[in-house]
């Protein structure tokens, strides 16, 4: 049976950094290497180029940027006016990418995602797969905190309902039809692991093996994950309003219980006393309600931003202005 391979792609490779000067010139040399290789097997097409966004970083990766792209032809680059986050960071870069790409590949800095799946992803787009998602199979380098942090973080997503790819980060393979359709989300705060899945077309998943990170910090740690945590949720979800709801519904029942029971030991002739019981209760109710009015104003909080219409990032410089994004950031 014959199988019809997609022609090569012009592939973009856009990689967010923030204070990344310690890995960058380890992470340039390995995807340079690896998209030349790529070039010279006839995967991708000539052009193909990586494009890294720095997030307002504090060292010196933005001049390390400008420099490998003043003598490398296959480098682009974008500086954000200050740190807005990665996924500000992420999108900038997709955006810039999609006038110029037939696929996109989005990486982190670190090369603790394994680079040489790439080319199983390109593999899977010229087989017809619009998204490619890279997809960890195991974390044996990651300390047992890590992992167990990072494992239950997926699994909360999946209970508030929301559809990601488990143990699948930031790591993957947008064709230029699904890169499109994924730029109409207009939201501010876009969750982009969680807004990829619901652009549908054919999928597959690609597994890999986590390594260790070579030099730097991690850019993610508990307190940042949480926060990602928060804003996944609330970005993609309503299931914590429900549970509010369906809390509110037990505690009334659970209180006309205990009003039914008041009453028959009233009528008994045993009353009730006890001042610890209703200062239990008392702090029982002021906990729930200030928890319930935390996540209530967390989604009126988005709901503020959305209606402000704000820009999601602004770019101070972008290396290559010949090329079309240049008309969509820089005046």
């Amino acid at each position: 049976m014959t199988v019809f391979l997609m022609p090569a792609p012009r592939l973009v490779i856009v990689v967010p950094c923030y204070n990344e000067e310690e890995v960058f010139s380890q992470c340039l040399q390995a995807l340079s290497k690896l998209l030349d290789t790529m070039v010279q097997n006839h995967l991708v097409l000539q052009d193909s180029f990586l494009l890294f966004v720095d997030d307002g970083s504090q060292d010196s990766t933005w001049e390390q940027i400008k420099a490998a792209c003043a003598y490398k032809n296959h480098v682009q680059g974008i500086k954000l006016s200050r740190n807005e986050g990665h996924q500000s960071a992420l999108l900038a870069g997709l955006i810039a990418a999609a006038p110029q790409a037939d696929a996109v590949v989005s990486i982190d800095a670190d090369l603790q995602d394994d680079i040489h799946a790439i080319r199983r992803m390109v593999d899977a787009y010229r087989a017809g797969y619009d998204v490619a998602y890279g997809v960890r199979e195991c974390r044996q380098t990651d300390s047992w905190f890590k992992r167990t942090s990072a494992e239950g973080f997926y699994r909360l997503m999946a209970i508030m309902g929301v559809k990601q790819v488990f143990n699948h980060a930031d790591f993957r393979l947008l064709s230029r039809r699904a890169l499109d359709n994924l730029l109409g989300y207009t939201e501010r705060n876009a969750y982009i692991r969680g807004l990829v899945p619901l652009v549908g077309f054919p999928s597959i998943e690609i597994g890999y093996a986590r390594g260790i990170r070579t030099a730097g910090e991690s850019k993610y740690p508990l307190c940042k994950m949480l926060a990602l945590a928060v804003k996944g949720i609330t970005s993609m979800t309503i299931t914590p309003l429900r549970l509010i709801a369906a809390l509110g519904l037990f505690i009334c029942l659970l209180s006309l219980v205990a009003a039914l029971y008041v009453l028959v030991r009233t009528f008994t002739g045993n009353t009730v006393e006890g001042w610890s019981s209703i200062m239990l209760s008392i702090y029982f109710m002021s906990g729930v309600q200030m928890l319930s009015l935390g996540i209530i104003g967390e989604y009126i909080g988005k709901i503020y931003l959305e209606t402000k219409r704000r820009p999601r990032f602004h770019v101070e410089s972008l290396l290559g202005r010949d090329h079309p994004a240049a008309d969509q950031f820089l005046p």
